[in-house]
């Protein structure tokens, strides 16, 4: 594996996208049902690793278990603090299959879980152990769109050494299918007043409780047809979307400043490219809502240098 940035063809894996995806929240939903409840839900997302992306650790009677879809060697590995584990191999099979190859593992593996079946921010959803729509699967277009993942971890991880104010991990959420990084201003926001399928109303008024800028990366779809990275604030205004950026452009359908993926593969200079976009973006919300620049940001940090 290089440091090139892959091509991720929407219309060419836009079915293993969606089996992944509800894949990824068989999991995601697993993590979530066990682990205690952290602010902005960050208790349930996973996280970009060396092979793939991982749940972390989760806690369960007195030992922890880690689920990581590896897409090098294309399996699903379930790793118990007790020695136990097991193999899931990824591969063309329906949600229905894959749930219940899941349950199974887990119930050999002594760490049984009971989940939610109903996928969340999907409409129309199948309960996970009815799916049988949903089973394509093309281990190289995943593998693609981690290593993907891998090079955007990388650069969102540098962006947000940049401000000592509250921010969220780099973290996947599975049930938007996004890698995403958010900044807080530390004051409270309006109630959010948003709504998506599968989501209590009180999980996304907790989610959005303060003001953010928030950043990220779609493999495509959530509106657009194609893999994007986006910026979004919360609460927004129309100095927000006025604001100059120094790449991108802003979506009014999705308000939300919005760069193509394909655009910065073929930048010249693709990590600076994006770290221009999330500083400028993050710039326009910052700046329309007066926030305390001063005290929230820092010279992006650097190895072995302490921050005086």
């Amino acid at each position: 594996m290089t440091t090139v940035w892959p091509e991720l063809p929407y219309a060419q894996w836009r079915d293993t996208q969606a089996t992944l995806h509800l894949w990824t929240q068989i999991v995601g939903k697993i993590r979530l049902i066990r682990t205690p409840w952290l602010n902005h839900s960050w208790h349930a997302t996973l996280y970009v690793t060396s092979r793939g992306l991982t749940t972390s650790p989760i806690p369960h009677d007195g030992r922890t278990f880690e689920i990581e879809f590896d897409f090098l060697a294309q399996q699903l590995i379930i790793n118990v603090s007790d020695g136990g584990t097991r193999r899931i191999p990824l591969q063309p099979q329906t949600v229905a299959d894959f749930y219940a190859a899941v349950m199974t593992s887990l119930q050999h593996l002594n760490v049984p879980v009971t989940i939610t079946e109903l996928p969340c921010e999907i409409p129309g959803a199948i309960r996970f152990s009815e799916d049988r729509q949903h089973g394509a699967y093309d281990g190289e277009c995943a593998r693609r769109f981690w290593q993907a993942l891998v090079q955007i971890d990388r650069i969102f991880k540098d962006f947000r050494t940049g401000f000592v104010g509250k921010a969220s991990p780099v973290h996947f959420f599975w049930g938007s299918f996004d890698l995403a990084v958010t900044r807080f201003s530390g004051r409270k926001a309006p109630t959010f007043t948003g709504k998506a399928p599968g989501l209590d109303a009180a999980v996304m008024q907790e989610a959005y409780s303060h003001e953010v800028s928030s950043a990220g990366f779609w493999p495509g779809g959530g509106g657009i047809d194609y893999a994007a990275f986006y910026s979004y604030a919360y609460p927004t205004s129309p100095q927000f979307q006025s604001h100059s950026v120094s790449v991108g452009a802003f979506n009014e359908a999705l308000g939300e400043f919005i760069l193509p993926y394909e655009e910065l593969r073929k930048a010249a200079d693709p990590d600076a490219t994006l770290l221009s976009f999330l500083q400028s973006t993050y710039e326009a919300a910052a700046e329309s809502a007066q926030w305390n620049r001063s005290e929230l940001e820092r010279t992006p940090g650097r190895p072995k240098a302490v921050r005086t």
